[in-house]
């Protein structure tokens, strides 16, 4: 299959941040590293980095002390999965079904596959 990925950069890193905290790398109320050293690590202009952090405290994701740099929010967790459920209903599953249509692919055949993917 051919996919393009049409995100822009600083939406990739944003989502790199959400699975760090989901991961438990960057921990709830905890610092996550500054533009500058996320720009070094992830070889990206600190601009496009300023931009995810941003988006990022737009969504209540991470918050900025004035000094002291920015923080993962208490409710990070919610936030983050509530936002990629919704992605995932509206621009996934779309694909997935439309897939399943081209190719003949039962909802038992899927679930067939989950549960093998469940036992890993």
């Amino acid at each position: 299959m051919i996919t393009q990925d049409l995100n822009p950069i600083y939406l990739k890193l944003a989502d790199k941040i959400c699975d760090n905290i989901l991961w438990s790398k960057y921990e709830v109320e905890g610092r996550i590293p500054s533009v500058r050293d996320f720009a070094a690590d992830h070889e990206v202009n600190p601009n496009t980095v300023m931009r995810a952090f941003e988006w990022l405290q737009q969504k209540g994701i991470i918050y900025n002390k004035r000094g002291l740099g920015y923080y993962v929010s208490h409710n990070a967790l919610d936030l983050i999965k509530t936002i990629r459920k919704e992605g995932f209903r509206k621009e996934i599953l779309p694909n997935v079904f439309k897939q399943m249509e081209q190719l003949n692919i039962s909802i038992e055949d899927i679930i067939k596959e989950y549960e093998i993917y469940k036992r890993k």
